[in-house]
């Protein structure tokens, strides 16, 4: 079984009554294809986009909705974006490939039951990463 590293900084992927969604991005990240996630900037305190910002090229442990380590990544970038005209750096790491539309399609979806307001002005806080297999 895997074992975080001993660090501050961590991803967690899924939430309850996520029907499935958290444990199909993790294996899209141990699989090397999921390498971006992002979040509307409104659900962040000024603290944690400190600490989201902090860990720029630092493993971060990803966890699963259990709080079970999965796999460490290395945090590459950490930057804007809105929702409207995500930067394609983004809509790429996250398996869309350059479909803009798809990548709001899975994430109007995705986030139905959390977030109904996703409009093309959201900023979205945007962590670009890569698996570490080391």
């Amino acid at each position: 079984m895997f074992k975080g590293k001993e660090q501050d900084h961590k991803m967690i992927f899924g939430w309850e009554n996520d029907n499935g969604i958290g444990e199909m991005l993790l294996q899209q990240i141990l699989r090397g294809e999921k390498t971006a996630t992002c979040a509307p900037k409104e659900e962040y305190s000024e603290t944690e986009l400190v600490e989201t910002y902090e860990p720029v090229g630092k493993p971060v442990t990803v966890y699963d909705k259990n709080n079970n380590p999965r796999c460490n990544v290395r945090l590459k970038e950490v930057f804007e974006t809105t929702f409207g005209t995500p930067d394609l750096r983004l809509v790429r790491g996250e398996g869309n490939g350059d479909d803009v539309s798809k990548f709001q399609e899975d994430h109007r979806l995705a986030w139905k039951d959390i977030r109904t307001d996703l409009k093309d002005d959201t900023i979205l806080i945007v962590e670009l990463f890569e698996l570490v297999t080391d």
